[in-house]
């Protein structure tokens, strides 16, 4: 087939008129800023997680918007999450990493949430949490069978948190006698503490261990007793604590007291996002879980990769809600 110059031109011309594909996700975020909100602190596991996605999503999501990460604390995490479901921006330019005992707080009927776990538009995690309790080098206790005999001192940073919780509940189903000093300010005055002969030990996740103070693990300054969540390889001899339970219900209540290990360090949009960029903050989640220069970066800190995608999540809060009346009546008090 032959074309003469004036229709070879006419088509040039015809092309060049034709507009691009549009995509609409892209557009939007095109020269915007999305902002990672973290309920807590600067410099713990939580912050440092949330920043280090923060370095990276950004070339994932389409149109390239600049993504930046602000702190937002108070009430245990609550005002962020509060503030992120009822008032921010339900457009896909807020998320938030808000602290995985929420959800339980919520699924026990616990006054502050006011939120529905299920409607949580959930992005991801980077892993799952394992929740240990760790005992420092001095304290004449290496086994369970020794906590049951002996007083431990154990350090946490408020009541009803996860720090508080988690030997209290080893206290309550397995005997042991572990006496809590509650009111520290954070984690790292826990570990001050510690240092200092304060107290014997602490609740904290393996992550955390490893990424905040991987020279104890290495110097043995700490020995974990037992731990709930996924089993680490390196945990061979340790057990779970439902592994020191026999009864069906004991087990059940130890799960949901520590469900939070489920969802890790979780990312999360509120309701109401339209579902093309919903998508699209989930692909680029999953997108900067395999981004060579993220995980470089997470294995240079020390950061183990196993991520929970946002459909796993939203069936772990969906789990997690329908969970047996008894078993969040009897969980209600640990959490309180």
């Amino acid at each position: 087939m032959r074309f003469d110059r004036r229709t070879v031109l006419a088509m040039g011309l015809a092309a060049a008129a034709s507009p691009a594909v549009a995509d609409p996700v892209a557009d939007f975020f095109r020269g915007r800023t999305v902002t990672v909100l973290i309920g807590v602190s600067a410099g713990g596991e939580y912050d440092l997680q949330a920043r280090l996605i923060t370095r990276h999503i950004g070339k994932h999501i389409p149109g390239n918007p600049t993504v930046v990460a602000q702190n937002m604390v108070g009430a245990g995490g609550l005002t962020e999450a509060n503030w992120l479901y009822n008032i921010g921006p339900k457009d896909g330019t807020y998320i938030g990493m808000i602290q995985n005992g929420l959800p339980i707080i919520q699924a026990v009927g616990l006054q502050g949430p006011q939120f529905d776990i299920t409607k949580f538009q959930w992005l991801g995690c980077i892993a799952q949490t394992v929740e240990t309790l760790a005992l420092w080098h001095t304290s004449g206790v290496k086994t369970v069978q020794e906590a049951r005999e002996k007083e431990v001192i154990i350090g946490a940073v408020g009541r009803g948190g996860i720090t508080d919780t988690f030997p209290r509940m080893i206290n309550e189903f397995v005997g042991t006698k572990f006496k809590m000093v509650v009111g520290y300010p954070g984690g790292n005055d826990v570990n001050l503490a510690m240092e200092r002969g304060e107290v014997a030990g602490r609740n904290n996740t393996w992550s955390s261990w490893k990424v905040t103070k991987k020279p104890w693990l290495d110097e043995k300054k700490i020995s974990i007793l037992a731990y709930e969540g996924p089993r680490p390889p390196e945990f061979t001899n340790i057990p779970s604590v439902q592994e020191l339970v026999t009864s069906e219900e004991d087990k059940a209540t130890i799960r949901l007291i520590t469900a939070g290990t489920l969802f890790g360090r979780p990312l999360t949009a509120p309701p109401g996002i339209p579902a093309d960029r919903l998508a699209a903050l989930r692909a680029a989640f999953m997108a900067t879980m395999k981004d060579p220069d993220f995980l470089k970066e997470a294995a240079a800190g020390n950061f183990e990769v196993d991520p929970i995608n946002g459909e796993q999540m939203q069936k772990i809060a969906a789990d997690l809600m329908a969970m047996p009346e008894a078993v969040k009546k009897r969980a209600r008090p640990f959490v309180e």
